[in-house]
C-alpha cells in the first residue's frame, strides 16, 4: 500500500481534515466533505485491491458519515432556502 492512490488518498484526507478544522464557514466545511468522501471511495478500492479489508470497510463507514456531511453542509442549506424562496401556496376550501 505504498502506490500512487494511496499518496493520493492520504494526501487528499490531509486537505479535507484542513478544510474541515479551519471552519470557514458552511460552504467550505461542505466541501471538505465532498473531498472526504471521494478520498474514502480511494481508500475502498486501495483496501479492496489489497486485500485490507479492515481499511475499505472501516473507510464504507466513514463514505457514509462524510455524505451525510455533504448532505448536511452543502445539500440541505440549498433545499431549505429554495422551500422559503417559494410564495406561500394557497389553500382552496372545498365544500
Amino acid at each position: 500500500m505504498n502506490g500512487i492512490l494511496e499518496w493520493a488518498a492520504s494526501i487528499g484526507t490531509i486537505l479535507a481534515a484542513t478544510l474541515i478544522a479551519v471552519d470557514l464557514g458552511r460552504k467550505i466545511t461542505g466541501w471538505g466533505f465532498v473531498l472526504f468522501s471521494v478520498v474514502s471511495i480511494l481508500w475502498i478500492i486501495s483496501g479492496l485491491s489489497e486485500e485490507a479489508y479492515p481499511i475499505a470497510a472501516m473507510n464504507a463507514v466513514l463514505l457514509a458519515i462524510n455524505l451525510w456531511g455533504v448532505w448536511r453542509y452543502l445539500v440541505r442549506k440549498v433545499l431549505t432556502s429554495q422551500t422559503r424562496d417559494r410564495p406561500p401556496q394557497r389553500q382552496t376550501d372545498r365544500a
